[in-house]
């Protein structure tokens, strides 16, 4: 079972009850996202269009945000998402995402229907923002798209270890244009390994709010040089 929480700037999370974690940071779960996957992940790559990959669909706050982001900058998004437990819709529709990053209803909208649009199927849920939603585990799956940037949003490394692996970044490294992003809340050590075993420069930079720090990781041929 599933608990809706109200976290630190007033926006929801939700309680995995099995696992014991929630989606977000309980310090605020908008911020959090906004710091981590927008402005240090999407923000920093430049090109237009800009493909995303994004593990963890969860609660589909990091796609609407992204969605929102792209509307402001008329920026043509591609976002690829990857979930293996898609949430109940009753839960989506107590969610209070939309009331507190749009004013306008039809954007307000378009967070259910990132929701309720299909699996497996490229969908144009606007002019300029593309959604494809697999439903799949990430361990067996190997991505057949390339993308700019990863969200990272797994559930933590000491709940879901499997989903940190050398083997799974490897598999998103080499499916990663040249200057492309993967960005994580996560700075554990065992990640840093493993991240740069597959092949990432990584860099340490101030986390959100909560969070001393997180983790970019970089696909350069120079790399190395930021370890």
């Amino acid at each position: 079972m599933n608990e809706i929480v109200i976290t630190g700037d007033g926006s929801h999370t939700i309680f995995h009850c099995s696992l014991n974690e929630h989606y977000h940071s309980t310090f605020g779960a908008i911020t959090e996202s906004k710091h981590v996957f927008i402005r240090n992940g999407l923000h920093c790559v430049s090109k237009d269009p800009v493909t995303i990959f994004e593990v963890g669909f969860g609660s589909g706050l990091n796609a609407y945000l992204a969605f929102l982001d792209a509307r402001q900058h008329k920026r043509s998004v591609t976002y690829y998402t990857i979930e293996k437990y898609p949430l109940d819709f009753n839960v989506v529709q107590q969610l209070n995402y939309p009331s507190l990053l749009s004013a306008e209803e039809s954007n307000k909208l378009l967070f259910y229907t990132l929701h309720e649009t299909g699996w497996e199927k490229p969908i144009a849920v606007t002019s300029f923002f593309r959604l494809y939603k697999i439903k799949a585990d990430l361990i067996s799956f190997d991505p057949f798209f390339y993308f700019d940037v990863v969200f990272y949003d797994a559930f933590a490394p000491d709940k879901q270890p499997e989903m940190w692996t050398v083997e799974i970044f490897r598999r998103l490294y080499n499916r990663l244009n040249p200057g492309g992003i993967l960005t994580t809340y996560c700075v554990k050590g065992e990640v840093k390994r493993n991240l740069k075993e597959a092949g990432f420069g990584i860099k340490k930079i101030p986390g959100p709010p909560g969070k001393r720090e997180m983790l970019k990781a970089i696909k350069l041929p120079s790399a190395s040089n930021m370890r």
